[in-house]
């Protein structure tokens, strides 16, 4: 005997549904185009076509500075910084995200039990009694157009996006604290310099108070000596001030209270200038976070206009579910007491008044920003490494001629001083040739620090160091 359910129409609908599985609706994602010049402004080699490649490993970019006590400062940053900390907890919420949407791919399962009792008060003509229920239920929408699957692929590539944030949130701490740290030592020089300025003026000052007591200069030169010795001692303080204020800004970058963290003075200090090889710059642009982040969210944004273009066709939520009522615990394993159903229906939106054509205009262009945002930010990452090439070059010249004017002020000072002490010139010529001397040996350590500030802001241009490439050096 044939049984008064069919499963053909059930069974033919979920067919149907299975077979326009793959019937995805949207564009294909096709990373935007980027015009990319043929060769460098500044320095030597040629750029090529910009590839994200951000996953690869740059390796600890500021041991090529050869400083280990930048070296083991920069290792607390990964653990310590809080950017980079806030930084990790959005990449692990996205991933959450990716999988959220995965599971709308897979079937919904629901299990319901209940026990009531009920009865009436009308003279116990109705005894009380017990009712047990036992269900299990499962929905699930086929991917039919695809909206779905985009929104599984959107959210890979926010997850994606999310990673690259993090790497320029560690990118951007690490180089921080560089700069930070290569300004400090510059001031532990300058206050060195200022130190011995001063004691050469205090000498002054004794200097030109015996010959103003012997009656061989007048009262001025003694007052001159004491001005210019006055306003180094506060030019010392000011220097002491900038030096602290660095000194927090790194502990924090650590993850730390300024009052739990101090830096020794190092007024003697030597760090190597890396020299970046022919042709690297071509090839680790492809490496900046930045650039791959922008990327991903081009790709996100085409998603969305999938998953918006689906909203124009039907969907088919197939549901199904098993079941037992019964009187007694005992009576539910009765195979009579068993319920069940299987369906299928069809949902489509008739009218909306264009709501569904805007959310789709709406996604176009959200493409079309996300796109024009990446073109920008591969622009700007040409021009900043053009930016610090240009800087690198300039800085290694501009050191250079800075050596060579100190050479000759302190050849000057010392010729002034002697002059002076035989009393063939004034004092006020002593005191523009110790300005002159003072102002060019500042030049020279302030070279010195910008040449690896330069550095730095050039690795953070080019995406981090690189290692793990293969590259002619120089």
């Amino acid at each position: 005997m044939r049984h008064p359910f069919s499963f053909r129409p059930v069974a033919l609908s979920l067919a149907l549904a299975l077979a326009l599985a793959g019937c995805a609706v949207g564009p294909a994602y096709q990373p935007p185009a980027v015009q990319t010049p043929v060769a460098f402004k500044e320095g030597q080699g040629e750029w090529v076509k910009a590839v994200p490649a951000d996953t690869l490993e740059r390796g600890p970019w500021w041991q090529l500075f050869n400083d280990p006590e930048l070296d083991q400062l920069e290792s607390q940053v990964e653990v310590s910084n809080q950017n980079v900390a806030a930084a990790v907890a959005a990449y692990a919420q996205a991933r959450a995200l990716v999988a959220e949407q995965r599971s709308a791919l897979f079937p919904v399962v629901n299990l319901d039990g209940s026990a009531n009792r009920s009865g009436s008060g009308n003279g116990g003509k109705v005894p009380a009694h017990n009712t047990f229920q036992l269900g299990i239920g499962a929905s699930w929408e086929p991917d039919v157009w695809g909206r779905l699957g985009r929104a599984v692929t959107g959210a890979q590539a926010g997850a994606q996006a999310s990673e690259a944030d993090l790497q320029s949130a560690r990118l951007s701490a690490q180089g921080e604290l560089a700069v930070d740290y290569f300004n400090l030592r510059v001031f532990d020089a300058l206050i060195a310099l200022q130190t011995q300025t001063i004691a050469g003026y205090q000498r002054n000052l004794r200097i030109t108070q015996n010959r103003y007591n012997a009656g061989i200069v007048a009262r001025t030169d003694t007052l001159q000596a004491q001005t210019q010795l006055s306003n180094a001692q506060a030019d010392l303080l000011g220097l002491q001030h900038q030096r602290a204020v660095l000194e927090h800004a790194i502990a924090v970058l650590m993850g730390k209270a300024p009052s739990d963290f101090t830096l020794a003075e190092r007024p003697v200090w030597e760090a190597t200038v890396p020299d970046v090889p022919f042709g690297v710059p071509s090839t680790l642009l492809q490496r900046r976070p930045d650039i791959a982040a922008a990327e991903r969210r081009t790709a996100q944004a085409n998603e969305q206009i999938g998953i918006a273009e689906a909203a124009y066709f039907p969907s088919f939520p197939l549901s199904g579910s098993v079941g037992v009522g019964a009187a007694s615990i005992g009576d539910l394993f009765r195979a009579s007491s068993l319920v069940w159903s299987l369906g299928v229906s069809l949902a489509q939106t008739v009218f909306d008044a264009g709501a569904r054509g805007a959310r789709v205009d709406a996604a176009r262009a959200g493409l079309e920003q996300a796109a024009a945002q990446y073109r920008q930010t591969v622009l700007a990452a040409f021009q900043s490494v053009e930016d610090q090439l240009n800087a690198s070059r300039i800085l290694q010249q501009q050191l250079v001629l800075r050596q060579d004017a100190l050479d000759a002020a302190n050849l000057v000072e010392q010729q002034v001083q002697n002059r002076y002490e035989a009393g063939q010139v004034n004092y006020t010529e002593v005191i523009t040739a110790q300005v002159t001397a003072q102002n060019a040996r500042r030049a020279v350590a302030q070279a010195l620090a910008d040449r690896h500030v330069a550095a730095v802001s050039l690795i953070q241009a080019l995406g981090g160091g690189w290692r793990g490439l293969e590259v002619v050096s120089r």
